[in-house]
């Protein structure tokens, strides 16, 4: 991808939750059917997002992220591969990290037969857990049930009721894939601080989330994250998506919250349209010429993911990654390649 490194905007953020100050991280997080926000054409009617906002994912399941090290993995034996993801132990529902550890600690080393979801397919396996030298039964895996975070969401329909968001999926750090069979909720989120960016040092929006729920997350794809809403959360004016072929080469607007929960406005240049393809969210490169922007983050940060960007009074697109080795540039999808 044209030479540079770059970063994905996951979210590296502390947030305060049930005062408790813990670590989490989007990255980039499912597949259901059904399109949330269908068109008939290239372009539509939205509403500008550019809010921040939480959210938590929770797995049909649980996705197995890796193995011990330096012990003996009956997992890995049988064939469980990282990023599987555990439906079923013995024809019994698995749906949490604690239910599969109390399986695993009752079956006094029996055979487990084991359903799989891997890619989408289904797979079965029969995991025989190893007693450990404290009596114990394991299964040499690590797992999880759930993950949460923040981003920024990229538009509403005319509605306000549908969003799309990030414009790329949320995956779980270890694997690097997209954290599947998943669904959620989102929450409005405040940003209180921001870390900011330096060349080869991405920085974090910081916040917490607060106790408002404000829908769900019904799908999570390679291009954004979509769901639909309980409400309009704002009273942003209506525009219409560009084509890919309307955007140029110069000035144009990022809309992005730095502090508190309303976003705003700053200035960015388009230097470079790299693709059409309608798969990649690597469409353009915008880079951030805003002194007042610059002066609060340093470029681009983690958390921005998903923040709108509008060219002669359409939205044209939403930024995707940060150039590692220059903060201040960031990759964007196309508008239309995020919402068709």
């Amino acid at each position: 991808d044209m030479n540079r490194k770059d970063i994905e905007l996951y979210v590296d953020i502390k947030i305060k939750l049930k005062n408790k100050t813990i670590i989490m991280m989007i990255i980039t997080i499912f597949a259901l059917t059904g399109t949330i926000i269908p068109v008939s054409a290239k372009t539509k009617n939205v509403i500008v997002g550019g809010e921040a906002f939480g959210l938590r994912l929770y797995c049909h399941g649980v996705m197995v992220t890796g193995f011990e090290k330096d012990a003996e993995s009956p997992a890995k034996n049988c064939g469980i591969m990282p990023g599987d993801i555990i439906t079923k132990v013995n024809s019994q529902e698995v749906n949490s990290n604690e239910i599969m550890y109390e399986l695993i600690s009752k079956s006094k080393g029996k055979p487990m037969k084991l359903s799989l979801l891997r890619n989408g397919s289904k797979k079965n396996v029969t995991l025989t857990p190893m007693k450990s030298e404290n009596g114990n039964y394991r299964a040499g895996m690590w797992i999880k049930d759930s993950c949460a975070g923040i981003g920024t969401i990229s538009y509403y329909d005319t509605a306000g009721k549908a969003y799309g968001a990030l414009g790329h999926g949320i995956c779980e750090s270890d694997t690097g894939g997209l954290f599947a069979n998943s669904t959620g909720e989102t929450v409005i989120a405040s940003v209180t601080s921001v870390n900011k960016s330096e060349n080869n040092k991405i920085g974090t929006l910081n916040g917490y989330f607060t106790s408002k729920t404000i829908g769900t997350i019904e799908e999570n794809t390679g291009l954004g994250i979509y769901g639909r809403l309980k409400c309009a959360v704002n009273k942003n004016k209506t525009i219409r998506t560009a084509e890919a072929e309307e955007l140029i080469l110069g000035k144009a607007e990022i809309y992005t919250t730095l502090y508190g929960t309303k976003p705003e406005r700053y200035e960015v240049r388009i230097t470079e349209i790299c693709n059409n393809n309608k798969n990649s969210n690597k469409n353009f490169i915008i880079k951030v010429t805003d002194d007042k922007l610059l002066s609060k983050t340093g470029g681009i940060v983690q958390g921005m993911s998903g923040s709108p960007i509008v060219q002669n009074g359409k939205l044209v697109g939403a930024l995707t990654h940060v150039m590692l080795e220059d903060c201040t540039e960031g990759y964007c999808i196309f508008a239309e390649n995020m919402i068709a």
